[in-house]
């Protein structure tokens, strides 16, 4: 757990950047969300898409606090990671936690791809936004904003479902 807010507290390094994503985008991850986890795709790629739904939730939260004039000492980062460990309440109704090791990590490969999908939006969206600057403050083209974090976030599932890393672990090692 020590582990997962680490990697939680690499969000502290920058700043929310206002309207990272559409409303009705933002309801299409929900939704689709839930249809892939009963087709039966692949916990860790649910897991990255997961993470990356619920920085756009703290993203809109901070949208709103920013027109009700609210702001506070460490605002992005307490918004940012308490929308992140919402998860949390998934592991209290319907997941079960269970670790296993994951590359250099003891933690529940959900938790753990949910965590990578969360810092993959939060970074791809920085770096669309550094691209911009380097442009003069323009996008290179027509809804750059959104491809660069979709292209991160379907690269990272990719490479969730190809090393398989929520896998389940084999409990027999005889099948190996």
């Amino acid at each position: 757990m020590l582990i997962a807010l680490v990697l939680l507290l690499c969000l502290i390094s920058v700043q929310a950047y206002a309207n990272p994503a559409c409303a009705v985008c933002t309801v299409a991850v929900g939704a689709s969300l839930e249809i892939a986890r009963r087709l039966g795709v692949d916990d860790g790629v649910v897991g990255i898409w997961a993470g990356a739904f619920l920085v756009l939730l703290g993203y809109w939260t901070l949208k709103w606090m920013d027109k009700k004039g609210w702001n506070f000492k460490g605002r992005d980062f307490i918004i940012l990671t308490s929308s992140v460990l919402m998860i949390l309440f998934m592991y209290i109704s319907h997941l079960e936690y269970s670790p296993k090791a994951i590359l250099i990590f003891w933690l529940d490969p959900f938790f753990f791809a949910t965590i990578c999908g969360a810092l993959v939006l939060h970074y791809s969206s920085e770096f669309y936004q550094w691209m911009k600057r380097k442009n003069g403050g323009h996008a290179h083209f027509p809804f750059e904003k959104v491809v660069v974090p979709v292209v991160a976030l379907a690269l990272a599932s990719w490479l969730f479902y190809y090393l398989q890393l929520c896998a389940p672990a084999v409990d027999d090692l005889s099948l190996l």
